[in-house]
This record gives C-alpha cells, structure tokens and sequence, in this order.
C-alpha cells in the first residue's frame, strides 16, 4: 500500500493532475505544442498493429531490433516477430502471462518477464517456447542474455542470473529496495563480463555476470529530506555505456559519467531524470523529470543547449538518429530536435494512446512502438526531398 502511495503521487506530479489538497489545480500542465519550422520529414516505411500495447499501464514494452527481424509484445501476452524491411508477421505466440518487460533478445532466445515474477524464453526463429522460471517479484525491466546467462532485475531489488538453456537459477544479488519507489526499474546493462545494474537507493553497481559476485558499486546520488518522498532517487533510467565511461543519472539526484573498470567517478551534475539518456561522440543528451531535454558535454557534463518546449509532456529518454534527437510524449507524437542547437525540426503523430517506449534509432531511421501497439518504422528525409 505505502509503495503504491509514492506511486500515485508521483503520477500525480507526472501528468499534472489536480492538488491533492483541494479543488483548485495549482500544477504545471503539459506544454502545448508550438508551430515549428519543418526541416525534417518522419516518412512511414510500414505499420503493424501488435495488440493492445501496454492496456494504460506503466509497464516496459519496448521493441528489439536483431538482424533483419523486430521483435514486440504487448501486455496481454503476445509476442511477435516482423521482419525488418517489410514488416511482414513472421511468427506470433502467446505466452500466456501478463507482460511488464519486453524485449530482451540474444543467443538466439526471446525474453519477456512479467506482473507475475515470470520469465518465458521463446526460440527467437520460430517463437515456440523454450522454458518459462520464475524470479522473486514482479519484472519491470528487460531481460538481458550474455554468454548463456540470462540477467533479470525485478522491483524488490533483486538481480537474478538465470541458465540460459534451461531457466534454473545460476545466483542471485540481493539489492534490497527502500519503502518508496518510483513504479519502474533500469535494466541492466551487461558489457564485458560485468553486470551494471541500477537501484532505488542511488547505487549503480557491477556484477560478474557469471558467478553474480559484486565487483563495483558506486553512489550516484544520495536521499536527503525528511520524507520518504524526498528521499526517493531511483535509478529508472537506462545506463549508457560508450568508450569506456558508464553515463547513468537518478531521480531527484544527479547525472554521472564512471569508470567502467574501476567504479571511479569521473564527473557529476545535480539532475533528476527517470525516462532514459543517449550519449553520442561528443555530448550526452538527457530528458529530465519535468520533460525538459538537455544536451551535456560528454568530457565534463556541462550543459550545451536546453529544449524547454515540450515540458511536462512526459516524454520518453532520448534517442540519437543522424543528426538527431528524438523523444516521444504522452499524446502520441515523436519530436526530432537538431543535435546541434536542440531546435525543434521534425514532429509526427504515432499513436493516440501515447508513447512510453524509446525509439530505436537505425541509421537514418527510427522503429517507434505506441503504447496502444502501433509499431512503425520511419525514415528520415529532408523536407524539402520529401513528397
């Protein structure tokens, strides 16, 4: 019940709902969109229904590009495979549990986890099911596959390394998890042996993805205030790894780039953001808690350009494609900014029921999956080019 609470009250914070202490609404609402000069066109390659997407919950369904084919599922169970450039329906199954985390792809398997602490395995080239286990509570991030270890973090805190041919378990990290939370967990990152896993409490820490054995661990951010809502600083986000530095940012607390090898700090900034980070060569792009997008400088964190026009949209972590940074929001549309400057350049509607996944940048295209299940993949072109 205590955790729900904290979950409902951050919503609240979230989509700008009514005071809690009265009739009148004192919060922020949702940024109307502004017109914009269009230098780039979201041209529709294909479309694909794939259910009913996320049913209005806050749940993890994002899709998986391996190869030629994408990968999908929704809440009510399904997954399925498309293959790459045409869209064409490959294989369907039903797995038969209610969906929270999607999807995780690797060593030839498809992973889900669910409401209900399962994990399902399906064969990645036919989708019959391989094995289905369960881990100690529910799964809101998506299942990772390295070198036969299946790794899976669930909302108590726990991390689970699982057999990948046959779901039984290798080892367990208990993380714990304090009174209150956001409703969401970072899925971990796995890279070169090493487990880097996210917590509610402000930790990141690196695990061996073989024996489960904690190698790292750093403090991102650290609660302050006298309540539990004050001292809340998840780590929702997605860790980025890139040359080396491991870039990873917390609710209500900071952004920080850390040694992959050592767990040494190498910079940090005060920023709170749970929806996701991007990092190209050069800079490090964030959407922070309040949906204002932020370009940083990789070396030293500091702060390059702010898009403050679509604040309070909900919008999803950044996505770096060509030239470009996009986000979805909470009304369906993926916005395009310039990577350079953070200007507005590109905007289209996706799905009616919003987008909560980041969109997977390849190339010069994108592959979005709306939160009603409308996947789409787009190319980008110049507007001028466009017909």
């Amino acid at each position: 019940m205590i955790r729900r609470l904290a979950t409902l009250l951050v919503l609240a914070s979230l989509l700008s709902a009514c005071s809690w202490f009265g009739d009148k609404d004192n919060a922020e609402p949702p940024a109307k969109l502004e017109p914009f000069k269009e230098q780039v066109r979201l041209h529709s390659l294909w479309s694909r229904d794939t259910g009913e997407g996320t049913n209005g919950k806050l749940v993890k369904l994002v899709p998986a590009v391996v190869g030629e084919r994408v990968y999908a599922a929704d809440r009510s169970g399904v997954v399925w495979a498309f293959e790459l450039e045409s869209g064409r329906k490959i294989w369907r199954s039903r797995t038969g549990i209610a969906i929270s985390a999607a999807v995780g792809v690797g060593e030839g398997l498809v992973l889900v986890g669910s409401s209900e602490a399962d994990v399902v395995a399906l064969d990645a080239d036919s989708g019959e099911q391989r094995w289905h286990t369960q881990v100690s509570s529910e799964i809101l991030s998506v299942p990772q596959i390295y070198e036969g270890v299946v790794v899976v973090q669930t909302v108590d805190g726990n991390v689970t390394g699982l057999d990948a041919d046959n779901g039984t378990r290798l080892w367990i990290y208990d993380g714990s998890a304090p009174v209150l939370t956001l409703r969401g967990t970072s899925t971990p990152l796995v890279e070169q042996g090493a487990v880097m896993a996210g917590f509610a409490n402000g930790k990141i820490i690196a695990l061996d993805a073989a024996s489960g054995r904690q190698l790292w661990e750093a403090q991102v951010a650290v609660p302050h205030g006298r309540s539990e809502l004050q001292r809340m600083v998840d780590i929702d986000a997605n860790a980025v790894l890139r040359d080396g530095i491991l870039y990873v940012v917390s609710y209500q607390g900071r952004l920080a780039a850390i040694d992959l090898q050592s767990g040494q700090l190498v910079w940090n900034r005060d920023m709170s953001a749970y929806a996701g980070i991007a990092v190209d060569e050069s800079q490090v792009y964030v959407s922070d808690a309040d949906s204002v997008v932020w370009a940083l400088d990789r070396a030293t964190g500091a702060s390059l350009w702010r898009q403050s026009k679509l604040r309070r949209r909900m919008l999803t972590g950044p996505a770096v494609v060509s030239a470009y940074v996009a986000v979805g929001d909470f009304e369906g549309y993926l916005h395009l900014l310039s990577r350079f400057d953070g200007s507005i350049v590109g905007r289209r509607k996706v799905d009616s029921d919003g987008i909560q996944a980041v969109p997977v940048a390849l190339g010069d295209r994108l592959l979005v999956l709306g939160a009603g299940g409308e996947l789409v993949l787009y190319e980008l072109q110049a507007a001028d080019d466009a017909s």
